[in-house]
């Protein structure tokens, strides 16, 4: 019992996270370089050889991947699976649901929140519950890089990564007042 309620903690802390991804590996999972889950994923676990996962994909915390879908059961005796494939250079946005079924492109941003439950091209920013597009990925870089200057970025030394101190903290807040948004590094 002690042994289950420590691995529970274990896997709501993120400490687990290597172990269950290389399980699912181990199951058929297949994923590809510079893969960054955050904390709080979820991969299909009882269908994960149905998902594929390309080079330099991030999923922020709390993000989804769904192969199957069990609603059929009590109706049919039987639960739907469908193939999930995700491409090179993608980003989850935080709290998102990829469903089964579901091909993203290459380049692409889905924004935080997002069901994405149809397939989405490449080089395009996706959002909403259901996520559609909402502008060109290039479009949208060069729309945040417009509203970069030199009072709102900021370099490492100010990611939380780097225990920032509250000074630090109370200016990157102002700027973020001042403009709207802030850059951290």
């Amino acid at each position: 019992m002690i042994k289950a309620i420590k691995n529970t903690i274990k896997r709501f802390l993120g400490k687990d996270d290597h172990s269950r991804l290389e399980h699912l590996k181990s199951k058929g999972l297949k994923v590809g370089k510079n893969f960054n889950p955050h904390h709080g994923w979820m991969i299909d676990f009882s269908h994960s050889w149905h998902i594929e996962i390309g080079d330099n994909v991030t999923l922020a915390p709390n993000v989804t991947i769904i192969a199957h879908d069990a609603s059929t059961w009590d109706f049919l005796g039987y639960t739907k699976v469908k193939n999930v494939s995700i491409g090179n250079k993608v980003f989850i946005g935080a709290g998102s649901i990829i469903l089964p079924g579901v091909t993203i492109g290459n380049n692409v941003i889905i924004g935080a929140g997002s069901v994405v439950s149809k397939n989405v091209p490449d080089d395009v920013v996706y959002a909403g519950n259901p996520a559609k597009l909402v502008t060109t990925v290039e479009e949208y870089i060069n729309r945040e890089k417009g509203k970069i200057n030199a009072e709102n970025c900021f370099g490492r030394d100010f990611s939380e990564a780097n225990h920032v101190s509250s000074d630090k903290k109370q200016r990157v807040k102002e700027m973020a007042q001042k403009y709207g948004t802030a850059f951290v590094e």
